[in-house]
């Protein structure tokens, strides 16, 4: 399926898992590359920076936000050319969605705008997306403070999963973003040489926008890694305190048990027993040896 915007001599065509025939039409209509046009009909699994004849072809993975996808990535193809800009995607990509209908809106409104090239349009495309991100690593940093408190109420063996959950998250989000450092550094040289000295000042701040999410992916890697050791301590602590009292319960009452056996035995001679009281002289033995142990155990603070 093919979507058309225009803002004044900039064409902006989204393609949601083109057909044949309208790859063709991009072709005819745009002078694209055969062997890009091609590639523009599967998902491909590497990003790539490459500059064909008056055009550049850019392939960029972008980590899923919320929602359940098979992949943990959803892959985005850029053809950048001097008066359009043509988006391949294979699955719904929600900012490209949002980014749409304010392009929409700024049209309708006749706002002025900086967009004089593809180039332009692309970096403004994929700063929404690294915003959306940014969005994103909010929510994702919500969830650890939520953690947190919970971890600090004594829920700590259930937060075992949710941490597992959102470090699993923040890695497919770094996964994801890995590539895009070289492939912005290899943008910039090919977008300079087509569009010129000033736009290198535009591929700088998409930079910057890939180095804001990189930085607070990093920070939420070291908080989630904090978090963990945290609760893992709280709930080692926690069961070295049950592995005590069941040691202690365990010492106290063998010899108690040994006791209750020897005095058991049907043996012809036992001492103590058959004497007037003999029962609570043995219960009274046994008392007394646990309360010993307890005061033993308090002396050495193991209680």
């Amino acid at each position: 399926m093919l979507t058309r915007y225009a803002r004044k001599d900039v064409t902006w065509v989204d393609c949601v898992s083109p057909s044949s025939a309208e790859v063709r039409s991009l072709i005819q209509e745009f002078g694209i590359d055969p062997l890009i046009a091609e590639e523009l009909l599967l998902p491909s699994y590497k990003s790539k920076v490459e500059q064909r004849s008056d055009h550049l072809y850019v392939i960029l993975h972008f980590p899923v936000l919320h929602g359940a996808h098979r992949h943990p990535e959803q892959e985005i193809d850029f053809l950048i050319g001097k008066n359009f800009l043509i988006t391949t995607r294979y699955e719904n990509v929600d900012p490209l969605h949002s980014f749409a209908k304010a392009f929409e809106v700024e049209e309708v409104l006749g706002r002025d705008s900086t967009t004089t090239h593809g180039g332009h349009l692309f970096v403004s495309m994929t700063q929404n997306l690294y915003q959306a991100l940014l969005n994103e690593c909010d929510t994702l940093r919500k969830r650890l403070w939520n953690i947190e408190e919970h971890i600090f109420r004594g829920d700590e063996r259930r937060m075992v999963a949710q941490l597992s959950q959102v470090g699993r998250n923040i890695h497919d989000f770094r996964q994801s973003l890995a590539p895009h450092n070289e492939m912005l550094l290899s943008f910039d040289p090919a977008g300079t040489r087509m569009f010129g000295p000033e736009f290198s000042y535009h591929v700088r701040s998409l930079t910057n926008a890939y180095n804001r999410v990189e930085r607070v992916l990093t920070g939420l890697h070291d908080s989630l890694g904090e978090l963990r050791e945290t609760n893992n301590s709280l709930l080692s602590t926690k069961q070295n305190e049950i592995m005590k009292t069941l040691t202690i319960m365990a010492f106290v009452t063998f010899p108690l048990t040994l006791i209750s056996s020897v005095f058991g035995m049907n043996t012809s001679y036992l001492p103590i027993v058959g004497l007037s009281g003999d029962f609570w002289m043995v219960i009274g033995m046994m008392m007394v040896l646990a309360a010993s142990f307890f005061v033993y155990f308090r002396h050495k603070g193991w209680l």
